[in-house]
Protein backbone atom coordinates (compact mmCIF):
# COMPACT_ATOMS: atom_id res chain seq x y z
CA UNK A 1 0.00 0.00 0.00
CA UNK A 2 3.07 2.11 0.88
CA UNK A 3 4.46 2.01 -2.41
CA UNK A 4 0.92 2.64 -4.24
CA UNK A 5 0.46 6.13 -2.20
CA UNK A 6 4.46 6.77 -3.00
CA UNK A 7 3.67 6.50 -6.84
CA UNK A 8 1.84 9.51 -6.88
CA UNK A 9 3.82 10.81 -4.15
CA UNK A 10 7.20 10.74 -6.35
CA UNK A 11 6.87 14.05 -8.06
CA UNK A 12 5.76 16.21 -4.98
CA UNK A 13 8.41 18.82 -4.03
CA UNK A 14 9.90 17.60 -1.21
CA UNK A 15 9.29 21.25 0.47
CA UNK A 16 5.93 20.88 0.52
CA UNK A 17 5.80 17.60 2.42
CA UNK A 18 4.91 18.86 5.60
CA UNK A 19 2.48 17.39 6.97
CA UNK A 20 3.52 14.42 9.84
CA UNK A 21 3.41 11.48 6.94
CA UNK A 22 3.48 9.25 9.90
CA UNK A 23 -0.39 9.82 10.19
CA UNK A 24 -0.69 8.50 7.13
CA UNK A 25 1.66 5.82 7.48
CA UNK A 26 1.40 4.46 11.19
CA UNK A 27 2.90 0.79 10.60
CA UNK A 28 6.19 1.13 10.41
CA UNK A 29 9.04 2.24 8.55
CA UNK A 30 10.28 0.71 4.88
CA UNK A 31 12.66 -2.44 5.64
CA UNK A 32 12.77 -1.53 9.77
CA UNK A 33 11.43 -2.70 12.63
CA UNK A 34 11.80 0.72 14.24
CA UNK A 35 7.97 2.98 13.81
CA UNK A 36 8.26 6.09 12.10
CA UNK A 37 8.85 8.81 14.42
CA UNK A 38 6.47 11.60 13.95
CA UNK A 39 6.45 13.69 11.09
CA UNK A 40 9.26 11.30 9.88
CA UNK A 41 8.55 10.15 5.64
CA UNK A 42 8.98 6.65 5.39
CA UNK A 43 11.84 6.72 2.62
CA UNK A 44 12.00 2.87 0.60
CA UNK A 45 14.91 1.04 1.11
CA UNK A 46 16.80 0.54 -2.31
CA UNK A 47 19.47 -1.70 -2.58
CA UNK A 48 22.91 -1.04 -4.06
CA UNK A 49 22.53 -2.86 -7.54
CA UNK A 50 19.38 -1.01 -7.80
CA UNK A 51 20.31 2.56 -7.48
CA UNK A 52 21.99 3.74 -10.25
CA UNK A 53 18.39 3.55 -11.82
CA UNK A 54 16.55 5.99 -9.53
CA UNK A 55 16.56 9.62 -10.14
CA UNK A 56 14.89 10.38 -7.49
CA UNK A 57 15.08 9.53 -3.87
CA UNK A 58 11.58 8.39 -3.66
CA UNK A 59 11.17 6.46 -6.72
CA UNK A 60 9.81 3.51 -6.00
CA UNK A 61 11.59 0.66 -6.82
CA UNK A 62 11.13 -1.66 -10.18
CA UNK A 63 9.02 1.41 -11.64
CA UNK A 64 12.69 3.59 -12.75
CA UNK A 65 12.37 2.68 -16.59
CA UNK A 66 8.56 3.18 -16.41
CA UNK A 67 8.63 6.78 -15.31
CA UNK A 68 11.75 7.56 -17.63
CA UNK A 69 10.17 6.84 -20.59
CA UNK A 70 7.05 9.70 -19.55
CA UNK A 71 10.09 11.90 -19.73
CA UNK A 72 9.73 15.35 -22.51
CA UNK A 73 12.51 14.12 -25.26
CA UNK A 74 14.56 16.83 -25.43
CA UNK A 75 13.63 18.50 -29.24
CA UNK A 76 16.50 18.23 -31.76
CA UNK A 77 17.51 21.95 -33.27
CA UNK A 78 15.74 21.49 -36.39
CA UNK A 79 12.36 20.84 -34.55
CA UNK A 80 12.95 23.55 -32.09
CA UNK A 81 13.13 25.62 -35.36
CA UNK A 82 9.65 24.25 -36.74
CA UNK A 83 8.07 24.75 -33.51
CA UNK A 84 9.22 28.13 -33.45
CA UNK A 85 7.18 29.26 -36.61
CA UNK A 86 4.77 31.56 -36.16
CA UNK A 87 1.91 30.15 -37.62
CA UNK A 88 -1.42 32.86 -37.98
CA UNK A 89 -2.23 36.11 -36.90
CA UNK A 90 -5.68 37.16 -35.17
CA UNK A 91 -7.86 39.12 -37.25
CA UNK A 92 -10.45 42.16 -35.84
CA UNK A 93 -12.65 39.54 -36.51
CA UNK A 94 -11.26 36.79 -34.05
CA UNK A 95 -10.37 34.62 -36.86
CA UNK A 96 -6.69 33.78 -37.69
CA UNK A 97 -5.36 33.85 -40.57
CA UNK A 98 -1.95 31.85 -41.31
CA UNK A 99 1.37 33.82 -41.20
CA UNK A 100 2.10 32.46 -44.86
CA UNK A 101 -0.29 32.26 -48.41
CA UNK A 102 0.51 31.61 -51.59
CA UNK A 103 -0.54 34.31 -54.26
CA UNK A 104 -1.98 33.06 -57.49
CA UNK A 105 -1.52 36.72 -59.52
CA UNK A 106 0.05 36.20 -63.19
CA UNK A 107 -0.63 32.13 -62.88
CA UNK A 108 -0.81 30.81 -65.93
CA UNK A 109 -3.51 27.76 -67.08
CA UNK A 110 -2.07 24.75 -66.18
CA UNK A 111 0.42 25.58 -64.27
CA UNK A 112 -1.63 27.21 -60.87
CA UNK A 113 -3.50 24.07 -60.14
CA UNK A 114 -0.39 22.10 -59.46
CA UNK A 115 1.26 25.08 -57.86
CA UNK A 116 -2.34 25.05 -55.45
CA UNK A 117 -2.17 21.43 -54.43
CA UNK A 118 2.12 21.35 -54.10
CA UNK A 119 1.28 24.42 -51.41
CA UNK A 120 -1.33 22.52 -49.73
CA UNK A 121 0.76 19.38 -49.56
CA UNK A 122 3.47 21.14 -48.47
CA UNK A 123 1.79 23.04 -45.28
CA UNK A 124 0.56 26.22 -46.75
CA UNK A 125 -3.27 26.42 -45.84
CA UNK A 126 -3.79 30.28 -47.49
CA UNK A 127 -4.21 30.38 -50.86
CA UNK A 128 -4.54 34.34 -52.28
CA UNK A 129 -7.38 34.67 -55.54
CA UNK A 130 -9.05 37.09 -56.95
CA UNK A 131 -11.35 36.78 -60.51
CA UNK A 132 -9.10 39.43 -62.24
CA UNK A 133 -6.00 36.74 -62.16
CA UNK A 134 -8.47 34.45 -64.17
CA UNK A 135 -7.39 31.62 -62.81
CA UNK A 136 -10.04 30.40 -60.03
CA UNK A 137 -11.45 27.68 -61.89
CA UNK A 138 -8.36 25.65 -61.66
CA UNK A 139 -7.86 26.87 -58.15
CA UNK A 140 -11.06 25.45 -57.42
CA UNK A 141 -10.20 21.73 -58.65
CA UNK A 142 -6.96 21.37 -56.83
CA UNK A 143 -8.75 22.50 -53.46
CA UNK A 144 -11.27 19.95 -54.72
CA UNK A 145 -9.01 17.54 -55.25
CA UNK A 146 -6.63 18.03 -51.79
CA UNK A 147 -10.18 17.98 -49.67
CA UNK A 148 -11.29 15.09 -51.07
CA UNK A 149 -8.22 13.16 -51.14
CA UNK A 150 -8.32 13.87 -47.20
CA UNK A 151 -4.72 15.94 -47.62
CA UNK A 152 -6.77 18.77 -46.02
CA UNK A 153 -10.38 19.77 -44.60
CA UNK A 154 -11.99 22.79 -45.50
CA UNK A 155 -12.45 24.25 -42.37
CA UNK A 156 -8.29 24.20 -41.91
CA UNK A 157 -8.11 26.33 -45.27
CA UNK A 158 -7.92 30.20 -45.76
CA UNK A 159 -9.23 31.26 -48.72
CA UNK A 160 -9.16 35.17 -50.13
CA UNK A 161 -10.86 36.35 -53.38
CA UNK A 162 -11.63 39.59 -54.54
CA UNK A 163 -14.18 42.09 -55.99
CA UNK A 164 -12.88 43.22 -59.03
CA UNK A 165 -13.57 47.19 -60.39
CA UNK A 166 -16.04 46.63 -62.89
CA UNK A 167 -18.54 44.90 -60.36
CA UNK A 168 -18.42 47.35 -57.65
CA UNK A 169 -21.70 48.33 -58.48
CA UNK A 170 -24.40 47.50 -55.26
CA UNK A 171 -26.03 45.46 -57.36
CA UNK A 172 -23.03 43.67 -58.67
CA UNK A 173 -21.34 42.33 -55.34
CA UNK A 174 -23.28 39.64 -54.61
CA UNK A 175 -23.26 37.80 -58.18
CA UNK A 176 -19.59 38.24 -58.42
CA UNK A 177 -19.00 36.57 -55.07
CA UNK A 178 -21.35 33.75 -56.32
CA UNK A 179 -19.02 33.07 -59.14
CA UNK A 180 -16.22 32.92 -57.59
CA UNK A 181 -17.53 30.81 -54.95
CA UNK A 182 -18.33 28.67 -57.57
CA UNK A 183 -15.23 28.63 -59.97
CA UNK A 184 -13.53 27.87 -56.27
CA UNK A 185 -16.06 25.17 -55.83
CA UNK A 186 -16.47 26.32 -52.05
CA UNK A 187 -19.80 27.37 -50.49
CA UNK A 188 -18.05 30.24 -48.59
CA UNK A 189 -14.98 32.49 -48.88
CA UNK A 190 -12.54 33.22 -45.31
CA UNK A 191 -12.17 36.46 -46.86
CA UNK A 192 -13.24 39.05 -49.61
CA UNK A 193 -11.64 42.06 -50.73
CA UNK A 194 -12.76 45.28 -52.77
CA UNK A 195 -9.49 44.80 -55.17
CA UNK A 196 -8.66 48.17 -55.15
CA UNK A 197 -11.05 51.39 -54.55
CA UNK A 198 -11.03 52.83 -58.59
CA UNK A 199 -14.17 51.47 -60.54
CA UNK A 200 -14.34 50.75 -63.94
CA UNK A 201 -17.24 50.37 -66.63
CA UNK A 202 -18.51 46.64 -67.44
CA UNK A 203 -17.76 45.81 -71.14
CA UNK A 204 -17.54 43.24 -73.67
CA UNK A 205 -14.51 41.10 -74.33
CA UNK A 206 -13.83 42.77 -77.16
CA UNK A 207 -13.58 46.80 -75.86
CA UNK A 208 -11.04 48.26 -74.43
CA UNK A 209 -11.96 48.35 -70.68
CA UNK A 210 -8.76 51.07 -69.86
CA UNK A 211 -9.87 53.96 -72.11
CA UNK A 212 -10.67 56.74 -70.58
CA UNK A 213 -14.62 56.43 -71.46
CA UNK A 214 -14.69 53.44 -69.50
CA UNK A 215 -12.37 54.12 -66.25
CA UNK A 216 -14.99 55.98 -63.90
CA UNK A 217 -12.10 56.27 -60.94
CA UNK A 218 -12.68 56.47 -57.56
CA UNK A 219 -15.41 57.86 -55.51
CA UNK A 220 -16.34 58.20 -51.73
CA UNK A 221 -20.12 58.27 -52.02
CA UNK A 222 -19.87 54.96 -54.59
CA UNK A 223 -17.29 53.01 -52.26
CA UNK A 224 -19.14 53.49 -49.24
CA UNK A 225 -22.34 52.05 -50.91
CA UNK A 226 -19.91 49.03 -52.32
CA UNK A 227 -19.61 48.40 -48.69
CA UNK A 228 -22.68 48.22 -47.75
CA UNK A 229 -23.19 45.73 -50.38
CA UNK A 230 -20.05 43.90 -49.33
CA UNK A 231 -21.44 43.95 -45.39
CA UNK A 232 -24.58 42.25 -46.32
CA UNK A 233 -22.30 39.15 -47.54
CA UNK A 234 -21.17 38.64 -44.55
CA UNK A 235 -24.42 38.61 -43.34
CA UNK A 236 -25.40 35.95 -45.54
CA UNK A 237 -22.60 33.31 -45.00
CA UNK A 238 -20.68 34.00 -47.94
CA UNK A 239 -17.95 35.14 -46.70
CA UNK A 240 -16.62 35.23 -43.01
CA UNK A 241 -14.67 38.71 -43.45
CA UNK A 242 -14.81 41.47 -45.89
CA UNK A 243 -11.68 43.57 -46.18
CA UNK A 244 -10.18 46.40 -48.61
CA UNK A 245 -6.86 46.22 -51.20
CA UNK A 246 -4.70 49.01 -52.26
CA UNK A 247 -6.29 51.54 -49.93
CA UNK A 248 -4.21 53.87 -48.97
CA UNK A 249 -5.25 56.21 -45.67
CA UNK A 250 -7.25 59.18 -47.09
CA UNK A 251 -9.48 56.44 -48.69
CA UNK A 252 -9.85 54.17 -45.69
CA UNK A 253 -10.39 57.37 -43.69
CA UNK A 254 -13.53 57.93 -45.87
CA UNK A 255 -14.15 54.44 -45.87
CA UNK A 256 -14.64 53.92 -42.09
CA UNK A 257 -17.57 56.99 -41.67
CA UNK A 258 -19.86 54.92 -43.13
CA UNK A 259 -18.67 51.41 -42.56
CA UNK A 260 -20.88 49.30 -39.87
CA UNK A 261 -18.11 46.76 -40.13
CA UNK A 262 -14.54 47.54 -40.13
CA UNK A 263 -12.27 45.55 -43.02
CA UNK A 264 -10.76 42.98 -41.58
CA UNK A 265 -7.43 43.44 -44.10
CA UNK A 266 -6.07 46.20 -46.07
CA UNK A 267 -3.64 43.65 -48.94
CA UNK A 268 -1.11 46.61 -50.12
CA UNK A 269 2.06 46.36 -51.94
CA UNK A 270 4.92 46.02 -49.47
CA UNK A 271 8.64 45.06 -49.90
CA UNK A 272 11.82 45.97 -48.23
CA UNK A 273 11.98 49.00 -50.44
CA UNK A 274 8.26 50.09 -50.48
CA UNK A 275 7.60 49.43 -46.25
CA UNK A 276 4.90 52.16 -45.61
CA UNK A 277 5.31 52.72 -42.48
CA UNK A 278 2.95 55.10 -42.01
CA UNK A 279 -0.12 53.22 -43.84
CA UNK A 280 1.27 50.33 -41.72
CA UNK A 281 0.60 52.36 -38.23
CA UNK A 282 -2.44 53.56 -39.09
CA UNK A 283 -3.91 50.18 -39.60
CA UNK A 284 -2.66 48.65 -36.34
CA UNK A 285 -4.65 52.03 -34.99
CA UNK A 286 -7.51 50.86 -36.12
CA UNK A 287 -7.52 47.10 -36.11
CA UNK A 288 -6.78 46.50 -39.85
CA UNK A 289 -4.25 43.87 -40.89
CA UNK A 290 -1.95 44.93 -43.58
CA UNK A 291 -1.32 42.27 -45.57
CA UNK A 292 2.09 42.73 -47.81
CA UNK A 293 1.79 41.33 -51.05
CA UNK A 294 4.71 41.07 -53.85
CA UNK A 295 7.04 40.97 -50.61
CA UNK A 296 10.15 39.77 -52.56
CA UNK A 297 9.47 43.01 -55.00
CA UNK A 298 8.08 41.09 -58.11
CA UNK A 299 11.29 40.00 -59.76
CA UNK A 300 10.96 38.99 -62.94
CA UNK A 301 7.42 41.22 -63.64
CA UNK A 302 8.96 44.88 -64.22
CA UNK A 303 11.34 46.29 -66.72
CA UNK A 304 14.50 45.81 -66.48
CA UNK A 305 16.89 47.83 -64.29
CA UNK A 306 14.25 47.98 -61.98
CA UNK A 307 15.79 47.49 -58.51
CA UNK A 308 15.26 44.17 -56.99
CA UNK A 309 15.73 43.60 -53.15
CA UNK A 310 17.06 40.07 -53.42
CA UNK A 311 20.04 41.56 -55.24
CA UNK A 312 20.38 43.79 -52.64
CA UNK A 313 23.74 43.50 -50.31
CA UNK A 314 22.41 43.75 -46.73
CA UNK A 315 19.70 41.17 -47.38
CA UNK A 316 22.22 38.73 -48.81
CA UNK A 317 24.42 39.43 -45.92
CA UNK A 318 21.75 38.52 -43.63
CA UNK A 319 20.77 35.43 -45.47
CA UNK A 320 24.36 34.14 -45.03
CA UNK A 321 24.19 35.05 -41.23
CA UNK A 322 20.86 33.04 -41.18
CA UNK A 323 21.89 29.91 -43.17
CA UNK A 324 18.47 31.31 -45.44
CA UNK A 325 17.79 32.73 -49.09
CA UNK A 326 17.09 36.68 -49.46
CA UNK A 327 13.52 35.32 -50.55
CA UNK A 328 13.55 33.53 -46.98
CA UNK A 329 14.77 37.60 -45.11
CA UNK A 330 12.38 39.58 -47.30
CA UNK A 331 8.80 37.00 -46.25
CA UNK A 332 10.56 37.04 -42.31
CA UNK A 333 10.93 40.74 -42.67
CA UNK A 334 7.16 41.06 -42.78
CA UNK A 335 6.12 38.39 -40.64
CA UNK A 336 8.45 40.12 -37.60
CA UNK A 337 6.39 43.20 -38.59
CA UNK A 338 3.33 41.14 -37.58
CA UNK A 339 1.78 40.57 -40.99
CA UNK A 340 0.46 38.20 -43.42
CA UNK A 341 2.53 37.58 -45.96
CA UNK A 342 1.19 36.05 -49.81
CA UNK A 343 4.53 35.46 -52.07
CA UNK A 344 3.30 34.11 -55.26
CA UNK A 345 5.22 31.26 -57.48
CA UNK A 346 4.52 28.28 -59.59
CA UNK A 347 7.84 26.44 -59.29
CA UNK A 348 7.22 23.63 -56.43
CA UNK A 349 10.53 23.77 -55.41
CA UNK A 350 10.32 27.80 -54.55
CA UNK A 351 6.89 27.16 -52.77
CA UNK A 352 7.99 24.50 -50.85
CA UNK A 353 11.21 26.93 -50.34
CA UNK A 354 9.49 29.98 -49.64
CA UNK A 355 7.10 28.05 -46.95
CA UNK A 356 10.47 27.66 -44.35
CA UNK A 357 10.48 31.55 -44.13
CA UNK A 358 8.66 31.54 -41.21
CA UNK A 359 11.25 29.58 -38.98
CA UNK A 360 14.20 32.49 -39.83
CA UNK A 361 14.18 34.38 -36.67
CA UNK A 362 15.56 38.21 -37.25
CA UNK A 363 16.93 39.99 -34.43
CA UNK A 364 16.72 43.77 -33.83
CA UNK A 365 19.90 44.34 -36.00
CA UNK A 366 18.62 42.55 -38.70
CA UNK A 367 15.16 44.44 -38.51
CA UNK A 368 17.17 47.64 -38.22
CA UNK A 369 19.12 47.15 -41.33
CA UNK A 370 16.33 45.92 -43.74
CA UNK A 371 13.90 48.93 -42.56
CA UNK A 372 17.31 51.11 -43.71
CA UNK A 373 16.69 50.03 -46.75
CA UNK A 374 13.12 51.41 -47.74
CA UNK A 375 13.33 53.77 -50.87
CA UNK A 376 9.90 54.16 -50.91
CA UNK A 377 9.91 52.77 -54.08
CA UNK A 378 6.15 51.60 -55.91
CA UNK A 379 6.65 49.12 -58.39
CA UNK A 380 2.67 48.65 -59.42
CA UNK A 381 1.56 52.43 -59.94
CA UNK A 382 -2.16 51.53 -61.22
CA UNK A 383 -0.83 53.66 -64.27
CA UNK A 384 -3.76 52.20 -66.51
CA UNK A 385 -6.27 53.88 -63.90
CA UNK A 386 -5.20 57.90 -65.01
CA UNK A 387 -7.36 59.38 -67.51
CA UNK A 388 -5.22 60.98 -70.52
CA UNK A 389 -7.80 63.77 -69.55
CA UNK A 390 -6.00 63.77 -66.03
CA UNK A 391 -2.68 62.41 -66.18
CA UNK A 392 -1.82 64.59 -62.85
CA UNK A 393 -4.27 62.51 -60.77
CA UNK A 394 -2.54 61.48 -57.97
CA UNK A 395 -4.01 58.05 -57.37
CA UNK A 396 -2.43 57.53 -54.03
CA UNK A 397 -3.32 60.88 -51.95
CA UNK A 398 0.62 61.43 -51.72
CA UNK A 399 0.05 64.40 -50.13
CA UNK A 400 -3.18 64.13 -47.44
CA UNK A 401 -1.74 60.62 -46.57
CA UNK A 402 1.39 62.38 -45.63
CA UNK A 403 -0.35 65.82 -43.51
CA UNK A 404 -2.55 63.05 -41.75
CA UNK A 405 -2.30 62.59 -37.96
CA UNK A 406 -2.45 59.25 -36.80
CA UNK A 407 -4.18 59.14 -33.04
CA UNK A 408 -3.06 56.74 -31.13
Amino acid sequence: VHSKILKYLVFIPHCTLTVKMCDYFPSRKFGSSRPCAPGEFPRPEIPPEERFKSYHPYLPIGRPEKVLKSRRRRRLPEERSELSRRDSFKLNTGAKIPALGLGTWQSKPGEVAVAVEVAVKAGYRHIDCAHLYKNEGEVGSALEKCISEGVVKREDLFITSKLWSDDQAPEAVEPACRLTLKNLKLEYLDLYLVHNPFTLKKVNENENQWSDENITGYNPEGMANTWKAMEELVKKGLTKAIGISNFTITKTENLLKTATIVPAVNQVECHPYFQQPKLKEYCDSKGIMMQPYSPLGSPGTYEAGTPNPLEDEVIKQIAVKHSATPAHICISFQLHRGMSVIPKSVNPNRIKDNFKASAVKLDDEDMKKISALDRNLRLLTFSWQIRQSNPNEDLWDTASDAAFVIQK
